[in-house]
């Protein structure tokens, strides 16, 4: 059976020729400087046990209660379950962390634990807290994953404001398919289910990104 993990990295979008580019690298940088701290990462059992990842990085204001939206990539194993492979666009749209965010950045990383919630994100669309649930995730790259909210939970997630980092629920944001991203990464219309689950080869543009995922969890978890 094929093992499926994903990467996502959401940003405001920015107007320039490049910005798939920039985005792409963003989520790269985004997750070598969270798991590069090990007291205040994510637990190594939970990224390896997780089906797929989720990476924003949110510009100030975007996710206030109410947010606007954000785009990212989603990224799945190979079919041996050795290393990551090409990456799929993907934007969010509202949301609500429950409390306003401050700083100058804040980015927020969800993992989705089960197959139930890869397919999902391979669907035309589905909504974080009604489609599949989502709970808090604990910190720290040694902590237990057994409680009952990381068991029950399809999906669990973090923040990052001011160097705090720290688990919090994002609830109603609705995640699909970016298919100007796709246009501009393989320069023809791609559907998330040919990238995620098929056999695309992994573009220049993406190399970093995939190379740090193959750094800090290369292979399937048990």
């Amino acid at each position: 059976m094929k093992i499926f993990w994903a990467l996502l990295l959401f940003t405001f979008p920015i107007a320039a020729q490049n910005d798939t580019v920039k985005r792409l690298d963003a989520a790269a940088d985004v997750l070598t400087e969270i798991m590069g701290a090990p007291d205040k990462g994510i637990p190594q059992d939970l990224l390896d046990k997780a089906q797929c990842t989720v990476v924003p990085g949110v510009l100030k204001g975007g996710f206030i209660l109410a947010a606007k939206y954000g785009r990212g990539f989603a990224t799945c194993r190979n079919e041996d379950g050795k290393g990551w492979g090409a990456p799929s666009g993907v934007r969010v749209e509202g949301g609500s962390f429950g409390f306003q965010i401050g700083g100058s950045e804040t980015d927020v990383i969800m993992l989705i634990m089960n197959r139930k919630g890869m397919e999902r994100l391979t669907s035309s669309k589905f909504t974080v807290g009604g489609d599949a649930t989502v709970a808090a995730g604990p910190v720290g790259r040694e902590s237990t994953a057994q409680t009952d909210a990381t068991m029950r939970a399809e999906i669990l997630s973090w923040s990052r404001s001011r160097g705090a980092f720290a688990g919090i629920a994002l609830n109603g944001a609705t995640l699909r398919p970016d298919e100007k991203a796709n246009q501009e990464l393989y320069g023809s219309p791609k559907e998330p289910k040919e990238i995620l689950m098929g056999s695309t080869t992994v573009p220049d543009a993406a190399q970093k990104m995939i190379g740090v995922l193959n750094k800090y969890s290369g292979r399937a978890g048990s």
